[in-house]
């Protein structure tokens, strides 16, 4: 007689999504900003956290384990989203992330906010209109603290769930491309608490995009929808490292938000399964490896749950930063749950 494999709750994937984008994070910190060359020669084969090296560009010795600003960013949407009811008011976003940012100076870190949002808060901080300070926003910061928005929006309705990435996202990010990025992640995320398949969150995702692309500013660039549907068909079927030399050659790795998302979902595509071994493959890639795992982190946690996760993932998560994960999964939940 088989054993039956007992369900994956909401509160699962909940805590997942949120668990999911702090491994992302933490594995991607010692090679971001790192060529896929020189991160293939130091690790061949990533098999779990590693300390910041030396060399590092942004995170010189941080320790293995150890989240950056896509995760910390999340928390303080997360957090924002709680208090405000399933709201984010673009006044306290920006006076939030100065504050982070000028905490994290204090702190001795490099890991400091992203070119859009330092480039908006900016102007907020100078007496600039809040309307203009995200205009030219095209960097893939909104995308990847959104995950929190997914958790309280369901995606059955896409536009609602859009409007909400929009308002949490336009203070810094306000162009279709940026908001597009965005709204694939929060509708992916929202699918996979609903059980949805990593096909399945990756087609809702998409669709959310399209909606998205006509918010805000319009800037020239590619389009999100587009390119995750290219992206995951690029990669169907391709041995894991052919599959990491197209993304990083093709579809790009940097922080545009028309180059990380995509390659986000792509890595989903290479595999669909299993959460960990694709933020290991995301650390690898070269580029904005934190942000880009984190993003992989963040939909595969929702749609497989916290125990797809390896426990000495997570204990070295906890350990190494002590992050309120549970705790805030339940307080979105609570929003999701009331709208």
């Amino acid at each position: 007689m088989t054993a039956s494999i007992p369900a994956v709750t909401i509160e699962s994937r909940a805590v997942g999504a949120l668990t999911g984008l702090a491994v992302g994070d933490a594995l991607g910190m010692p090679t971001q900003s790192m060529p896929r060359q020189r991160i293939v020669a130091r690790y061949p084969r990533l098999t779990g956290f590693e300390p910041g090296p030396a060399d590092q560009p942004i995170a010189p010795g941080m320790p293995a384990g150890s989240v950056t600003d896509d995760t910390e960013q999340a928390l303080l949407l997360g957090q924002l989203l709680v208090e405000g009811r399933g709201h984010v008011d673009g006044h306290r976003l920006a006076k939030a992330l100065l504050a982070w940012e000028d905490d994290m100076r204090r702190r001795g870190s490099l890991d400091l906010l992203g070119p859009s949002t330092r480039a908006a808060v900016a102007a907020v901080a100078a007496g600039r209109p809040l309307e203009e300070a995200g205009r030219f926003g095209t960097t893939n910061g909104a995308a990847m603290r959104i995950a929190p928005v997914g958790i309280a929006v369901p995606a059955t309705d896409l536009g609602r769930l859009v409007d909400r990435v929009v308002e949490a996202s336009w203070v810094t990010h306000n162009t279709g491309v940026a908001l597009a990025g965005a709204a694939a992640v929060a509708a992916a995320v929202s699918a996979g608490l609903d059980g949805a398949d990593t096909a399945t969150a990756t087609a809702t995702g998409v669709r959310a995009a399209q909606l998205a692309a006509g918010r805000g500013n319009w800037i020239a660039s590619a389009d999100i929808a587009a390119r995750i549907g290219w992206a995951t068909e690029l990669v169907a079927g391709r041995a894991p490292d052919e599959a990491a030399d197209l993304i990083y050659r093709l579809v790009g790795t940097s922080v545009a938000t028309q180059e990380s998302v995509p390659a986000a979902f792509a890595v989903l595509a290479v595999h669909p399964d299993d959460p960990w071994q694709a933020c290991l493959f995301a650390a690898g890639l070269g580029g904005d490896t934190d942000t880009i795992a984190a993003m992989v982190g963040a939909i595969a946690g929702a749609g497989h749950g916290v125990g797809s996760f390896p426990s000495t993932a997570r204990e070295t998560i906890e350990k190494a930063n002590h992050l309120p994960l549970a705790e805030l999964a339940a307080h979105l939940l609570t929003l999701r749950q009331r709208s």
